[in-house]
């Protein structure tokens, strides 16, 4: 079974200490240094909790799968935006399926439509 490409991992090989904030970053799509300068600032002011809310957090997550390592930006970006709003996603592959759809049965109304100039231009390629 694959695993869910909507669920929260550990990014270990993009790692500094543990994980948890590259995998933060690469589930919310934030850069990863953003996401570290804040929990080191985060840690600085609420000390000791958000340490422990860190390793809570590296206790608790599973590590990524490999196979989720080798995706393209273009496949990381979707999944991105499935997680952050499931249903605008669904709805954004609908309306580029329609697009698509839409875009085939014109050129498929075109080739088979009676269009004396294609005729003619067909029969000088000869």
């Amino acid at each position: 079974m694959s695993a869910r490409r909507t669920k929260f991992y550990l990014d270990k090989r993009n790692r500094k200490w543990l994980g948890v904030c590259a995998g933060l970053a690469d589930y919310t799509g934030i850069d990863v240094t953003l996401i570290r300068v804040g929990v080191v600032i985060l840690t600085f002011v609420t000390f000791p909790w958000a340490l422990v809310a860190y390793l809570v957090v590296n206790w608790l997550a599973n590590d990524k799968p490999g196979e989720f390592y080798g995706t393209s930006r273009e496949d990381e970006k979707f999944w991105q935006a499935v997680r952050a709003r499931p249903g605008a996603s669904v709805r954004d592959v609908r309306a580029r399926f329609r697009d698509i759809d839409r875009r085939i049965a014109d050129i498929e109304a075109h080739v088979t439509s009676h269009n004396s100039a294609l005729a003619r231009e067909i029969d000088a390629l000869r």
